[in-house]
């Protein structure tokens, strides 16, 4: 027995090594699909009532990807015209910065040649231009996105049909029927929350910095909002670069960095330990250490893209675990406890 749970442990970390190659390798493919997938959550209630109200199920779908090609065509316009504006004025500003670290480390018994071998200004901007040139590849990959969001809209009024067809018992598709709108419901939630907290992020991020006069306040107050989908990390990674330009921009002066670093810490030390535990509540139940290992697992191997949805696939895991007994000690394992030391604490 022993033996064969040894054997069953070896094969299953086999297969995950197996599935995170597959995954890493098409993720081409994969990546688009998954978008797709999560999108189809946010939009599918929309075109299933349009098609109760009689509109066709093609017009409704049409019209909703209409309005969100554009609205992405346009916030991937204004990034490339952000990104391409800080990467023409990046050479300047990390010039000065070195100048900067020679001038205060000058009484330190550092190397000749140790500013000469920190060369990460030509890979900082060669980056930045590989991601301002790369436009035209975030729309192809956007038509690929809206190609399987298409598909899956038109199928999704007729989608609890199939699933009442596909299983021979009620209580089969009563089960499948609970897990899929648990995961809809749970997720949309999360998802209507978290930009909202994004957004409100990124815009006092941006008010905060234009009235300190630090140069780029929107595109700061941009990245801020995107990475405050990234769980702990996100947040403290959008803080680096405004910092830095504050350094560079008020130099010999202090205060104003000084300022800056406290302002962007209050804001995020404000949102996140008062306003997001008020709006989100524990939505989705995680425990932080899974939260974490989710993080790295996906975005090891689908980068940046792979850290935005990894608690969201973090909860899909959880939530299809909860709905099935066998697996129901990996959905509590998961969970944050919270739920658990209430319902003891009601029953004591």
């Amino acid at each position: 027995m022993e033996k064969f749970q040894v054997m069953a442990g070896l094969v299953g970390v086999i297969a995950l090594v197996a599935v995170g190659f597959v995954l890493n390798f098409a993720q081409d493919v994969f990546i688009p699909l998954i978008i797709a997938w999560l999108l189809s959550y946010i939009f599918g209630p929309v075109v299933r009532f349009l098609a109760k109200r009689r509109v066709p199920v093609g017009l409704a779908v049409v019209f909703v990807l209409a309005i969100f090609f554009g609205l992405c065509f346009l916030g991937a316009l204004f990034l490339n015209t952000r990104i391409a504006s800080f990467a023409a004025a990046f050479p300047k500003y990390y010039s000065r910065l070195m100048e900067i670290g020679k001038s205060l480390t000058t009484n330190l018994d550092l190397p000749p040649d140790f500013w000469t071998s920190i060369n990460w200004g030509f890979t900082i901007r060669g980056y930045l231009l590989d991601l301002s040139g790369s436009f035209v590849t975030i729309i192809s990959k956007l038509v690929m996105v809206i190609v399987f969001l298409v598909f899956m809209l038109l199928g999704s009024p007729y989608f609890e049909y199939k699933v009442k067809k596909a299983f021979v018992t009620q209580h089969g598709a009563e089960r499948a029927r609970k897990i899929l709108s648990t995961i809809s419901w749970q997720i949309g939630r999360y998802l209507s929350a978290l930009s909202l907290i994004s957004a409100v992020t990124g815009f006092v991020v941006w008010m905060a910095l234009e009235y300190l006069q630090v140069d780029f306040a929107v595109t700061w107050g941009v990245l801020a909002f995107i990475l405050n989908f990234i769980p702990t990390i996100g947040s403290i990674v959008a803080s680096i670069p405004p910092i830095l330009v504050a350094v560079v921009q008020f130099y010999p002066g202090l205060t104003a960095p000084l300022i800056t670093a406290l302002t962007l810490l209050t804001i995020q030390v404000v949102i996140g330990n008062f306003i997001t535990p008020k709006v989100m509540g524990d939505r989705l139940n995680l425990s932080p250490v899974v939260v974490l290992i989710s993080l790295l697992f996906w975005g090891l191997i689908w980068g940046v893209v792979g850290a935005l949805i990894s608690v969201i696939i973090a909860a899909i895991i959880k939530i299809v675990c909860e709905n099935f007994p066998m697996l129901n000690v990996i959905s509590v394992m998961m969970g944050s406890g919270k739920v658990y030391q209430k319902e003891f604490e009601e029953k004591q």
